[in-house]
């Protein structure tokens, strides 16, 4: 596929998704039972919008059934699924209309809150509408108005699934099929705020109103030090704490406890919700400003302004006697931010660390929203 985007300066190649390459195979299995004749190359109108022009591989037909392969590509995104064959068996079916199931290498839900039901293939909702489209277009095409039903498999799918999320959000026995529009845009934040939603969802469709929201490891690991229970209700949001307070309001949770190391979370009382460096930084200008309305004077300033980590910064407010009082500061200042984000919708608890310092401090409610996950999980035998 030679299309391409930009990305921080560098020209970056896409490629198409899992949902594509099953669409397009279902498609071209299709013509090949209906018509017995052989699917060399398959079109696929996207829902991006971009036609794509697919080698169709290892088919195979009868009267009875035909099956087939499109290799995914994944273009310049470091996507585990580049380079996986994606097969559809089509056969015709006494049930009326396109019916779609998973086989082989396709996961199973096995939890409430994702976007297929409990016991469903892990096909979601844009890939099962395409291959819906695509197989009835066939059906139109010739002039067949029996039914069909279409299974997806994915070879080697259920040992790559465990290098993704899918273990994590109940999904077993293989990788799901995925894709809004069709194509992959490397390094798409589209497709991880879209992980973070779902994480979001699944722990609230277990009878849960409180979450935790973590940016990373380092946060699961204080957490496992501090209070490990609490790892069952936590959400890995990367740099997308905003997304990641959307999707608690959006799906009905009562309040979130915020634990973060301060290199992220002081991003967050100067009210930055997207964390990634190349967005915005400044954390030492909130440090230093908070400083600065304490009574730090001109040097003690310029020092913290000139610091490259804040386990460095937090050695110089502490020999200067500023270290709990910006802490205080700031915490007041996370918790505005939060408020703002969710319309103050939410009840909210902040833990704040370093590697160095462990707890450098919890915002006012916080012992409270840990009682509550705590008393949560304890009610529902977790």
């Amino acid at each position: 596929m030679e299309k391409y985007v930009f990305k921080n300066n560098k020209k970056l190649r896409m490629g198409y998704t899992t949902g594509s390459c099953a669409a397009a195979a279902a498609k071209a299995a299709a013509c090949m039972l209906l018509t017995g004749k052989a699917v060399p190359e398959v079109k696929l109108m996207t829902p991006k919008g971009i036609r794509l022009d697919l080698e169709v591989l290892e088919a195979k037909w009868t009267a009875e059934e035909a099956s087939c392969a499109i290799r995914k590509d994944a273009g310049d995104d470091p996507d585990v699924t580049d380079g996986l064959e994606i097969y559809a068996v089509v056969r015709k079916s006494e049930e009326p209309g396109v019916q779609i199931d998973g086989g082989e290498g396709v996961g199973r839900v096995t939890r409430p809150g994702l976007e297929q039901p409990v016991g469903a293939a892990a096909i979601n909702k844009v890939p099962r509408q395409m291959i819906r489209e695509n197989v009835e277009e066939i059906c139109r095409k010739l002039g067949y108005e029996g039914g069909l039903s279409v299974t997806i498999s994915i070879p080697g799918g259920e040992a790559l699934a465990m290098k993704t999320f899918n273990p994590r959000l109940g999904i077993v026995g293989g990788i799901s099929v995925l894709g809004t529009s069709g194509i992959v845009e490397p390094m798409s934040e589209e497709a991880l705020i879209e992980t973070i939603r779902i994480d979001v969802r699944m722990q609230l469709a277990q009878e849960r109103k409180y979450l935790v929201l973590v940016p990373g490891n380092y946060g699961l690991d204080y957490l496992n030090e501090f209070h490990p229970e609490l790892l069952k209700n936590s959400v890995k949001y990367s740099n997308f704490l905003g997304e990641a307070i959307d999707a608690a309001v959006e799906y009905g949770a009562k309040g979130i406890l915020l634990a973060g190391h301060i290199g992220k979370l002081v991003k967050l009382a100067g009210g930055i919700m997207n964390t990634h460096s190349r967005n915005a930084d400044s954390r030492m200008e909130i440090l230093t400003a908070h400083a600065a309305v304490l009574g730090a004077d001109q040097e003690t300033a310029a020092a913290l302004m000139n610091c490259i980590t804040t386990d460095e910064a937090l050695e110089i407010l502490e020999e200067n006697g500023l270290l709990e009082g910006v802490m205080e500061r700031l915490l007041e200042k996370m918790e505005f931010y939060v408020d703002h984000r969710s319309g103050h919708s939410l009840e909210k608890g902040i833990l704040v660390f370093s590697q160095t310092k462990g707890t450098l401090g919890e915002s006012k409610d916080a012992r409270k929203l840990i009682a509550c996950l705590k008393e949560e999980l304890e009610g529902s035998g977790a």
